[in-house]
């Protein structure tokens, strides 16, 4: 997979990625959830302000040693505890409510992006965006939870800091501070204390923190990386097994772990110099307003409850000042680096995504009423835009035998792909009959994972072919041990050898019965008697098709009529010419023209 530097995203991408879920069809629902969520977050704050209140009178009367009303306090902390934890868990479980349909909604909308107008294929062509599947599967989820727990947690801060901060500046009083051959007078020092402190833990914890966002973002495509490697080695377990593979596998395997584990060396040294500012901060925090206040509460001036109760309101307010500390340093999806990494990935995939969607083709696939295939002027080009052939001039006309000849990499599978409307580089005109339907067989078959009557009806639906059509044509593909495995799901392209899925492509095109079937070296792994019988059974039962086939087979020829040749002029230069008994001739002024293949 093709390396790529970590994307900035800035405020306009970031609102691309967060904002139309909140006006889109969903909106009122997601807008009653949100609402919820915050009247219970602001119910919590509340309850906060309340058990603040309950420190002072609590403490006071342990101080003063009132039996009854220690009592009394008792019953209210614990119906204020229980209401508070009706109120944590609900507002947990409907945050998670939203944070699923949020991340449905973003999933639905960016497979279908993904996936509209092969976007997924030309961004593979491009290395426009690299494991497509980590961002859809797990960068949507950080996207969803973190900005959740993000907001909502600064919304908290917030109502926090101004519920707490009138309490700190009433209960904390004044205190005087000789300076400069004068005394001053600080009303409300404690508050001043609070910003103080958190505005340096801040700072420091930006200061060091910082590198983070870059960490995360080089760790998530390393670990994708990495999977990537071992599903490859699964999808292809027979192959490497064959070649005795496993020591280049594990050599492959290594060093993507390596990148791993030293992008990991490096987050490991950022997190640990983020830990001791945090934990310092942090735990000096617990003993800080005891030290500030002590002086009022051993003068008299402030009963023990008062001193409980200033320790409380400051510690809210450092906590709702110390938000950006907190979300710096925190593990998981609320992570500000780790969010901010999954945003920045999320950024690039959604520019690739939408450059190839509005990408425009040079190679124009247009429909018409002539009843065949015409092709004009076709110029194939590489995705990097370097030029793979001259113009070319053909006609596909219904049941045409033609077989296309030539050295390997000289521009034939590019050649169908256009026909087919999935290559876009290039230039010309493609024209397809407007009631024709067109089905490209490729050398590998791909059959999903699923019931055995899924993979071949796709991409129809699974159940398009009535079962004794399907079993009709497993028999005369010579597949009868299958008749009876419609219902099993498995991972077929595994379980069947490379020769039984060619055949089973072959039941797919029998029963979809395209108009236009192209055939890219469809039967190389079967036997010659049975690409005989293949062939013999296109044929009968697609009498009417076209059928194009690329074949390196002098045997295939005698099913074709026509001959599209590609011949070597020099080390460096093709042409593509129609052979001497073709019946439906390709212009040779200009199909003759040298070919330019890439790499030579």
């Amino acid at each position: 997979m093709q390396k790529k530097s970590p994307e900035t995203a800035d405020w306009s991408a970031i609102k691309r990625l967060i904002l139309p879920y909140w006006f889109s069809e969903e909106r009122w629902e997601a807008r009653g959830l949100l609402f919820a969520i915050v009247l219970l977050a602001l119910g919590m704050v509340y309850l906060n302000v309340l058990f603040n209140e309950w420190n002072l009178s609590f403490y006071n009367a342990l101080e003063n040693r009132q039996f009854g009303e220690f009592k009394h306090q008792l019953w209210r902390f614990s119906y204020l505890a229980f209401i508070f934890i009706i109120v944590a868990i609900y507002r947990v479980y409907l945050e998670q409510a939203l944070e699923m349909r949020w991340r449905a909604w973003l999933t639905t909308q960016y497979l279908g992006n993904w996936l509209d107008k092969q976007a997924y294929y030309r961004i593979e062509q491009t290395k426009g965006a690299d494991n497509p599947d980590q961002r859809i599967a797990e960068d949507l989820m950080m996207l969803t939870s973190g900005t959740l727990g993000l907001v909502l947690g600064l919304l908290s801060s917030v109502v926090t800091l101004v519920s707490f901060v009138g309490i700190l500046w009433s209960v904390s009083g004044a205190v005087t501070l000789p300076f400069a051959s004068r005394n001053w007078t600080i009303d409300g020092y404690m508050v001043w204390f609070a910003i103080i402190y958190a505005g340096m833990g801040s700072v420091l914890v930006w200061l060091v923190g910082r590198p983070l966002v870059a960490q995360n973002f080089k760790q998530q495509s390393f670990e994708a990386d990495f999977r990537f490697g071992l599903v490859r080695i699964r999808e292809h377990a027979e192959a490497v097994a064959l070649y005795r593979g496993e020591a280049q596998e594990q050599i492959q395997l290594d060093k993507r772990f390596e990148r791993i584990r030293a992008n990991w060396w490096a987050i490991m040294r950022t997190t640990k110099r983020l830990g001791v500012v945090s934990n310092f901060y942090s735990q000096f925090a617990n003993i800080f307003p005891f030290l500030v206040a002590a002086p009022r509460y051993f003068s008299g001036a402030l009963q023990l409850g008062g001193l409980m109760q200033i320790s409380s309101a400051f510690g809210h307010v450092q906590e709702s000042l110390s938000w950006f500390i907190t979300a710096f340093s925190g593990t998981g999806d609320a992570s500000l680096p780790a969010w901010k990494a999954s945003v920045n990935r999320l950024a690039g995939f959604h520019a690739a995504v939408t450059a190839a969607r509005n990408e425009e083709a040079g190679i124009t696939v247009a429909r018409n009423n002539v009843g065949a295939i015409l092709i004009d002027e076709l110029v194939l080009h590489l995705p990097d835009g370097r030029q793979m052939c001259q113009p070319i001039s053909a006609e596909i006309r219904p049941r045409a035998r033609i077989l296309v000849e030539g050295p390997s990499g000289c521009g034939k599978s590019t050649l169908f792909r256009a026909l087919a409307g999935i290559w876009p580089y290039g230039a010309g005109t493609i024209e397809i009959p407007t009631s024709a339907s067109l089905l490209v067989l490729p050398q590998k078959a791909y059959l999903p994972i699923g019931s055995l009557r899924a993979a071949i009806a796709y991409p129809a639906a699974e159940n398009a072919y009535r079962d004794l059509a399907i079993r009709h044509y497993l028999e005369l593909c010579n597949l009868p041990q299958l008749a009876n495995c419609l219902d099993e799901v498995d991972h077929w392209g595994q379980r069947l050898s490379p020769g039984e899925q060619q055949r089973l492509a072959f039941v797919r095109a029998l029963l979809a019965r395209p108009d236009v079937l192209l055939l890219d070296e469809a039967t190389s792994a079967v036997d010659p008697v049975t690409e005989d019988m293949l062939y013999a059974l296109l044929l009968q039962e697609l009498s009417e098709a076209a059928i194009v086939s690329i074949a390196h087979r002098e045997s295939v020829a005698k099913f074709h009529e026509h001959r599209w040749q590609f011949t070597v002029d020099s080390p460096a230069r093709h042409t593509m010419e129609p052979s001497p008994h073709n019946l439906y001739p390709i212009q040779p002024s200009r199909i003759a023209a040298p070919i330019k293949v890439a790499g030579e």
